[in-house]
């Protein structure tokens, strides 16, 4: 009785329609998930995600969750997350596409998530890693950690936004640490971030892990692939 009286005091209205629909422990009502297409990338070896990294490094699997169009209500979504203190909008995008992910038992057996690590003053400015948000949801659905300590960011960097894929990569490929590699060693790791672009910052990442360690597996899951 308690609860349903809250729930008419403080209705609890979906970040993206701003409905009072939305289920208990969700951030998104029906409709407004039902308007999110997933692309089904989880399941196919070789997709427009996995093709950014052939040739650069190796990257088992790769996939991004939702079809982006711009202006549509993923990029909404994804801006909201990242610039005005939305972080429960990651998680409950990582709840979904995590109950996807549990159809390729690949995705069960990653022994860490880990997200894309943002400098200590950048975090510290927007309150939290949205990387980190998106793969907490990842890490509840698939019942695998989630870990912030195996590479950090150890530079602050100017924005990527008007970049070339080059230049974008010269500007993030040593700014990132493994600080214990022996915790890597034989362990399949999940890379996470937000909108893949261009690519370079998961390069980078990836290729800092890979040589930390013997028998590290990497796979890549974003959101989105930007168009």
């Amino acid at each position: 009785m308690i609860a349903k009286i809250l729930d008419l005091i403080y209705p609890r209205l979906c970040f993206a329609c701003n409905e009072q629909n939305v289920p208990k422990s969700q951030s998104l009502c029906l409709s407004c998930e039902y308007k999110i297409t997933p692309t089904g990338y989880h399941l196919m070896l070789q997709n427009p995600v996995a093709e950014h990294f052939f040739g650069r490094v190796k990257i088992a699997r790769a996939t991004t969750a939702f079809s982006f169009v711009k202006g549509g209500l993923l990029q909404e979504l994804v801006h909201s997350l990242k610039y005005e203190n939305k972080p429960e909008i990651g998680q409950e995008l990582g709840r979904i596409y995590g109950a996807m992910l549990r159809e390729d038992a690949y995705w069960t057996n990653i022994d860490y998530i880990v997200p894309v690590p943002l400098h200590p003053k950048k975090k510290h400015l927007r309150g939290y890693n949205q990387a980190a948000m998106w793969g907490i949801g990842l890490s509840e659905a698939l019942a695998v950690p989630l870990n912030e300590e195996l590479l950090i960011r150890t530079d602050y960097t100017e924005s990527q936004t008007k970049k070339t894929r080059t230049e974008r990569f010269q500007n993030v490929q040593d700014v990132f640490a493994v600080p214990n590699p022996a915790l890597l060693k034989d362990k399949k790791l999940l890379i996470v971030d937000d909108v893949l672009t261009t690519g370079a910052t998961l390069e980078a990442c990836a290729l800092k892990l890979l040589e930390a360690a013997d028998g590290v597996e990497l796979s890549v899951a974003c959101i989105a692939l930007a168009s």
